[in-house]
């Protein structure tokens, strides 16, 4: 039997409070239900990774957050129990350095883009992070047939590598993840995959054969370096709300 993996560091009560509240932000944001999960990078040791146990995102509490391994194992459990695609956070965070944190999720705009041959495009300035492009991970490419969960390191890995250096992608027929370089930005990031694929159904619906005036990748670039910084507006409303529902 392994060893329980040490941790990173204890880290002050505000900042597991705010990654209780992005559970509960993306919940009311309609980006999860149920299902799904928000994780951050441990800011003073970077192989350890934050989330909550598995429950549903709208009933998280601070006291519900574990930390694990960059393998996804726990280090403090405490007999809580653990996400099975907890190895969609540790995988990604080993092969990107430059993403503090992870949402995985099954907003039901997003995901027939994983379905078909239309590509998933910026439809809107918030949105811009989309512009960089949008892969798809097909679990069944490397994997066969399965039941659509990257539920071990091996998976987590081939998702990972499909994300490449993008802010967003797609699992084909199941969901999609949104990195960021901190946890307001991949909570906006989530937010507004959402929002943008749902314009993008309008959007077509309303060109028929026409063309769709989208971001190019460069104004997508250029639009993305304001978001970091006003995106923390949307932050600050959100994460405002749920301090005005929890006493945490």
């Amino acid at each position: 039997m392994s060893e329980t993996p040490t941790s990173g560091g204890r880290l002050p009560s505000d900042v597991i409070a705010d990654l209780a509240a992005a559970s509960r932000i993306l919940a009311a944001q309609g980006v999860v239900d149920g299902f799904g999960h928000v994780s951050m990078r441990h800011p003073d040791a970077p192989d350890r990774y934050l989330m909550s146990r598995s429950t549903a995102p709208a009933l998280v509490t601070p006291d519900d957050i574990i930390e694990y391994d960059l393998d996804s194992n726990p280090c403090n459990a405490a007999g809580r129990s653990s996400f099975l695609e907890r190895f969609i956070h540790g995988e990604i965070y080993k092969a990107r350095p430059d993403v503090m944190s992870v949402v995985h999720s099954h907003s039901p705009s997003v995901i027939p883009f994983g379905l078909v041959d239309a590509k998933m495009r910026a439809m809107f300035h918030n949105a811009a992070f989309l512009a960089a492009g949008v892969p798809v991970f097909d679990i069944s490419e490397q994997f066969g047939a399965t039941d659509m969960l990257v539920s071990d390191g091996a998976k987590g890995i081939a998702l990972a590598g499909c994300l490449g250096d993008k802010h967003v992608g797609l699992m084909r027929a199941h969901g999609s993840v949104a990195c960021g370089p901190s946890l307001p930005i991949a909570v906006f990031r989530a937010t507004y995959t959402e929002v943008s694929a749902r314009i993008q159904h309008w959007a077509a619906a309303l060109a028929g054969d026409g063309p769709i005036a989208a971001l190019s990748e460069e104004e997508g670039v250029l639009a993305d370096v304001p978001n970091r910084t006003a995106g923390m507006r949307a932050w600050d409303l959100w994460r405002a709300q749920v301090r005005a529902q929890v006493n945490w």
